[in-house]
């Protein structure tokens, strides 16, 4: 034992030594204190004790937690770590690069994303007929307000709210008195803002017509002006004129929309005053820089107000020719003292002047002002008017390079003569061939200044007439009340102030079958309601699941949930003069809907001749009578009845718009192709 010891090598220790500790130093007091001991102590002796020289081999470490830096260190050192470690980085790298570039190329090849405008139906309302909200039997916002769930209930998300600005209600309200202000009839500055407040909160839009072409003669300006005052002195156009003996001789020829002579004399001034339509709306002079800057403020002051975007009506009216010549005559053997009616001059002189689509650009770059935003792009619609000229009328979407109105309104539907397959065929190709490319269409069936379907075309023609414009490419426009076939009203009912303005489509929205037609729960309402209210009304149709209501609210559904509907190709293959057929497509989807549309007599139609790739049957997806949704119809024997309309759902590897023989008769807005595998929209088709 002792020769072992002696064979071991002597180790030092102190004395008051004890196991070295090569944790973390847990008290530093401690250690301090140690320290003054040993200094007044004597040095430690020493002492030998023998060790095992095994004993003293470095242990193996191993990887273990709460490990301090330099143990970390030593095996991230290790080739196996930092293999590992490179090729998790570089594999990081390599993801966030694949994930980056995919990015960008979705980004790149997906189609342009339907605007607010383009995406959902527009409703005009015609405010002072749409809801009474107290008792007077007119009209007015809170009215509005209180029927939002009807806009929603037909799946519809922009609505348009014709003119309220105040107003003496000369040609119900299209002269404005104030375009700072509410007229009283229908409720206050506080009604719009909440009215608006609603609506966005609903996540629906609002847009409202401007006139800017004249102002009532109770007009601020046009009182100034009459007095020679200032800036306003030439706010409107004046020219000398003689009166003697109680008639006026004209400066010219020139005839007011309404009829006889657009000048009037004006006591006060001693000249007369130019006015388009009525004498008491005189035209703004629109040659004056103080005049646009005024029409720009007022579209300011009701954009920061938060409206999403304007209609602008009359627009071509905005300038006339400074040299004041007559306007030709149509008929040049009449007697020219004997010219009273509008339609009896070409009006070379007095609309679409040049110099015109640069102030309704300006209006442009106005709105533009606050479309920056994201989500809140300010639309812009024109009234073009054009019913002679589709290519003028096709000058209000702008050029390539500079923007004007989103589209001018489209009136090719309500303009017809007369109704039949190929009519209605004429009316949408005329559209769309002169549209220029890349531009969005909208059709409309009924307005405020036309009579309604019922009583224009027919009854029977009702639900073929939405079905026809719920399911056309582009943005469909319906005027409140057509939604449960309303008629108009008899003309003999209607007053005298109402003369000029078509009241007799203005009648009150017809609700439910109550007194007034649930219009107002005043004595009387300002139009007489339908005789028909009781069975023509949102109550009733509401339960009726054959009624025009609920196909309306279907054909909406349709078209907001189905892509080739939404967006897709429109081809046309077969019209005559009782039905009109297309199809609605999208590249990369097998699914078509077909549109059989029947305008004149009972028809039957073989489409397979016509289409060969078509399927032996399809399937009824919609009718506009409800009993047959879902049966399958023979497509070389396809029936319809007057007034019937079918949407047509098949599924083909061959849609029409690849074929040879219908490429002059396919169109599509903003193009766009379906990927299956990736369930997304791309361009490149």
């Amino acid at each position: 034992m002792v020769e072992e010891e002696a064979k071991s090598l002597p180790m030092e220790l102190s004395e008051k030594g004890g196991v070295e500790n090569n944790g973390f130093v847990q008290n530093e007091a401690f250690d301090d204190k140690e320290t003054d001991a040993s200094s007044q102590e004597e040095m430690p002796k020493t002492c030998t004790v023998a060790v095992d020289p095994a004993s003293t081999e470095e242990p193996v470490l191993k990887p273990y937690a709460g490990m301090p830096k330099e143990v970390l260190l030593k095996f991230s050192s290790q080739a196996r770590y930092r293999v590992t470690r490179e090729v998790l980085f570089w594999l990081i790298v390599a993801a966030a690069a694949v994930l980056v570039c995919a990015t960008i190329a979705i980004i790149a090849l997906s189609p342009k994303c339907l605007d607010w405008w383009q995406a959902s139906p527009i409703y005009q309302i015609y405010p002072r007929s749409f809801k009474d909200s107290n008792m007077d039997g007119n009209g007015d916002l809170k009215g509005i307000q209180e029927k939002l769930d009807h806009i929603t209930y037909l799946n519809i998300k922009t609505i348009w709210i014709t003119s309220f600005y105040k107003s003496p209600l000369k040609d119900l309200g299209y002269g404005a008195e104030d375009f700072y202000d509410v007229d009283p009839m229908f409720g206050s500055m506080s009604d719009f803002e909440n009215l608006l407040a609603a609506v966005h909160d609903r996540g629906l839009k609002v847009i409202m017509d401007l006139i800017p072409n004249h102002t009532s003669d109770k007009h601020r300006w046009f009182q100034l002006s009459r007095n020679r005052t200032g800036k306003y002195t030439d706010y409107y156009i004046w020219q000398d004129c003689t009166q003697a003996a109680g008639s006026v001789s004209p400066p010219n020829n020139w005839v007011s929309v309404f009829g006889n002579s657009s000048w009037q004399f004006d006591d006060v001034r001693k000249q007369c005053y130019f006015h388009q339509f009525g004498k008491e709306q005189p035209d703004l002079n629109f040659r004056s820089l103080a005049v646009q800057q005024e029409i720009r403020d007022i579209i300011k002051f009701w954009l920061s107000k938060g409206i999403d975007g304007f209609s602008f009506s009359a627009v071509k009216f905005l300038l006339e020719a400074t040299h004041l010549r007559d306007e030709p005559q149509v008929n040049k053997s009449q007697n020219p003292e004997s010219i009273t009616a509008y339609s009896q001059l070409y009006h070379d002189y007095t609309a679409t002047q040049v110099g015109m689509h640069d102030i309704i650009r300006s209006f442009r770059q106005t709105m533009n002002q606050f479309s920056s935003e994201p989500g809140r792009y300010r639309f812009m619609g024109s009234d073009g008017d054009e019913t002679e000229d589709t290519e003028a009328t096709m000058m209000y979407y702008g050029t390539t390079f500079i923007q004007e109105a989103d589209f001018p309104f489209n009136f090719n539907l309500i303009n017809m003569k007369n109704v039949s397959g190929n009519s209605i065929s004429e009316a949408v190709n005329l559209w769309m061939k002169n549209m220029p490319a890349g531009k969005w269409p909208n059709w409309a069936v009924g307005s405020p200044n036309a009579a309604r379907i019922s009583s224009r075309i027919g009854k029977e023609y009702v639900n073929v007439m939405n079905m026809l414009l719920l399911t056309l490419p582009g943005t469909p426009v319906t005027y409140y009340g057509e939604e449960i076939g309303m008629e108009n009203i008899a003309s003999e009912n209607v007053s005298k102030e109402c003369i000029n303005s078509d009241p007799v489509v203005k009648s009150p929205m017809q609700w439910d079958g109550k007194v007034n037609a649930g219009f107002t729960q005043g004595n009387s309402s300002w139009l007489p309601v339908n005789s028909d209210y009781q069975r023509v009304n949102v109550e009733i149709q509401m339960t009726w699941s054959n009624s025009t209501l609920n196909l309306y609210r279907e054909l909406t559904f349709l078209r907001n949930n189905e892509l080739p509907i939404h967006r897709g190709w429109m081809c046309y293959i077969w019209n005559d003069s009782n039905v009109f057929v297309y199809v609605r497509e999208l590249d990369g989807l097998d699914r078509v809907f077909m549109m059989v549309l029947n305008f004149g007599q009972e028809s039957t139609v073989d489409l397979k001749a016509i289409v060969p790739t078509l399927p032996a049957e399809a399937t009824i997806r919609l009718s506009t009578n409800f009993s047959n949704t879902g049966k399958a119809v023979n497509t070389k024997l396809i029936k319809t009845e007057l007034g019937e309309g079918l949407v047509l759902e098949y599924k083909t590897a061959k849609p029409v718009h690849t074929m040879e023989a219908f490429q002059g008769n396919c169109f599509v807005a903003e193009k766009a192709c379906y990927s299956s595998a990736f369930n997304l929209l791309y361009v490149n088709c």
